[in-house]
């Protein structure tokens, strides 16, 4: 006799009445064990709202309902990059689909899994209502971002949407991961149910388990770096796993590798090992090329856009060692966008995931003797009183963060390179995805949510821009609404930089006044209040730092209160620059 399980007891507790489609549809999603659904209210959805809390009584999933839509795929593209399992989302319509669509594309980039629920005014025309179903109903409304995510459908019952999300699920969990889409025709979702449908047993639809290495390619690879003498390794695209994590590092130490890590991607490898020389991203320099250049074989595991790494590292006619390409991202490669990156020009492929490569390479190759432990950093706190620069904010943050356990949601553009011992998986989270302002508070905040969920006292922090923090502001009152312990540290500037930036080497090109650089560019007459902005949505925030004096001990407050539970934004004021070099030499 079967043991009854978690589904049983969550269908036991249905309330016996009326069944409608969408209570089949919330029965579908709480058999995926989501434990929230982020959501906008919207009218094209009300039959699955209604379901969520008047059927499922508002548990398994629980709403947590955001400001944006943005904001609720945000949430859950941070869940994601701390559980590596996919989140519910509800947006209404054709119009909060295109409000989600930039969160979606930042999910996409960053090969995070999540179930977006979408929703259409009916299909059949005769249905309905005057005007404002006309322009909520779209034919193809999937269409609008089929480019970015793995798979979308639109059932045409509520039986046939059980399976659609359920494929759905399997399809973002497998690895490449990436966003599904499934749209709710109203009328679906409002019909009556007669009889409770079969739907089968849901332990009958998981996701596969990941590739093993194809044997030949496995061999050349052993081959190669069995008689290599300088290996060096790209950390690229993992999962959180602290297996995966020890298994790089044993692999490292048996070949005696150097690596390097994306500062755009999740952590990767320890910054505090003797065998990491820096991180880098598309610019190729220092330390790291040199130790690229001195390699006599290279892997590459799910590395961020490899091939234009290999051809900058390795200009056509250089001389360059065997080359193993570790990824199945080319399952995902598309035509509308270009987020792939060049084709790699590679001797061996491994057409699989990093952590099942690596632990198959380390069964042939044994792990060797462990190098030496993990070392801290020796990085000069700043001192002294005037303004803050950006390096001055790395070395304070770094000087309060120590033996701390925090997870950093993000980094802005211009921080300084290797500026953070990173020695979990879960040090470092990487960047947005695809590059939108505004992502950085709501994926800050699923960060939160998601080491909450996974039981963890690690705290998130959000080292953000002031760009980012103001698109995103309204995304910062789900911490609050969720009591979820997170720093916002923003390091304001007053200005999107990056474009100020921009037009400071196009004026130097063209021989104009580079001081115009900043018109139309600065977020001044007036500055925002983003202290009082915050207050306003329920968190606590101080006036803003603008003495390098008071920078240690506002950063230690701040830490503090995070590990008392605090929803915290402290603004830095920070001169308007990007920092070009690495805080900490490793070389």
């Amino acid at each position: 006799m079967n043991k009854p399980t978690k589904l049983d007891a969550a269908k036991a507790d249905l309330p016996n009445h009326k069944l409608y489609g969408s209570d089949i549809i919330a029965e579908a999603l709480r058999e995926q064990d989501f434990p929230f659904i982020c959501l906008n209210p919207g009218a094209s959805y009300r039959g699955l709202h209604d379901s969520l809390v008047n059927h499922l009584g508002n548990k398994t999933p629980e709403i947590i309902t955001c400001m944006h839509e943005e904001h609720a795929v945000g949430i859950a593209q941070g869940y994601a990059k701390v559980t590596d399992k996919a989140l519910a989302v509800a947006v209404h319509s054709n119009v909060g689909l295109m409000h989600a669509s930039m969160g979606i594309f930042n999910a996409w980039c960053d090969r995070t899994p999540m179930l977006i629920i979408g929703a259409t005014g009916p299909i059949d025309a005769a249905k309905r209502r005057p005007w404002i179903e006309w322009i909520h109903t779209t034919v193809d409304q999937g269409g609008m971002v089929r480019g970015y995510t793995k798979w979308d459908d639109q059932p045409g019952s509520a039986i046939a949407a059980v399976e659609s999300i359920r494929r759905g699920v399997t399809l973002a969990n497998t690895r490449p991961s990436g966003p599904v889409y499934v749209n709710l025709d109203v009328s679906i979702q409002e019909a009556e149910i007669a009889t409770r449908p079969d739907t089968g047993n849901p332990a009958h639809f998981q996701a596969p388990e990941d590739a093993e290495p194809p044997k030949a390619a496995l061999e050349q690879a052993v081959e190669i770096l069995a008689n290599a003498k300088r290996p060096f390794i790209f950390c690229g695209r993992a999962t959180r796993s602290e297996d995966g994590w020890n298994d790089r590092i044993r692999l490292a130490e048996a070949l005696g590798a150097r690596t390097t890590t994306h500062m755009k991607l999740p952590a990767g490898f320890p910054t505090t090992h003797p065998a990491f020389i820096g991180e880098t991203g598309w610019r190729l320099k220092g330390p790291v090329l040199d130790a690229i250049h001195n390699a006599d074989a290279i892997l590459m595991l799910d590395w961020l856009d490899a091939g234009n790494t290999i051809d900058l590292a390795f200009p056509p006619g250089a001389v360059r060692p065997p080359i193993i390409n570790v990824s199945n991202d080319f399952h995902i490669h598309r035509g509308w966008n270009m987020d792939y990156g060049g084709l790699p020009a590679v001797d061996v492929t491994i057409p699989t995931v990093t952590e099942t490569a690596v632990s198959a390479l380390l069964e042939r190759l044994g792990t060797g003797v462990p190098s030496a432990a993990l070392k801290s950093w020796d990085v000069a706190a700043p001192s002294g009183s005037g303004p803050i620069g950006l390096m001055d904010l790395a070395r304070a943050f770094h000087a309060a963060s120590a033996d701390r356990e925090i997870c950093i949601t993000g980094r802005p553009l211009g921080w300084p390179q290797t500026a953070n011992e990173i020695t979990h998986p879960l040090g470092f989270l990487g960047h947005t995805g695809g590059g939108g302002l505004g992502a950085g508070t709501a994926i800050a905040v699923g960060v939160a949510l998601g080491l909450r969920e996974r039981g963890l006292s690690r705290r998130a922090v959000a080292i953000l821009g002031d760009g980012d923090y103001t698109m995103g502001l309204t995304g910062i009152w789900n911490a609050a609404t969720q009591d979820l312990p997170v720093l916002f540290l923003i390091a304001n500037n007053h200005s999107y930089y990056n474009d100020e930036d921009h037009q400071i080497k196009v004026a130097r090109r063209r021989g104009r006044p580079e001081e115009n650089a900043p018109i139309g560019q600065r977020m001044q007459g007036p500055e925002p209040d983003l202290a009082g902005l915050a207050r306003s949505l329920g968190l606590e925030a101080p006036d803003p730092v603008t003495d390098l004096a008071n920078l240690p001990s506002a950063l230690s407050t701040a830490l503090d209160r995070v590990e008392q539970g605090a929803a915290y934004v402290l603004d830095v004021r920070v001169t308007a620059e990007y920092i070009g070099e690495a805080m900490v030499d490793l070389s």
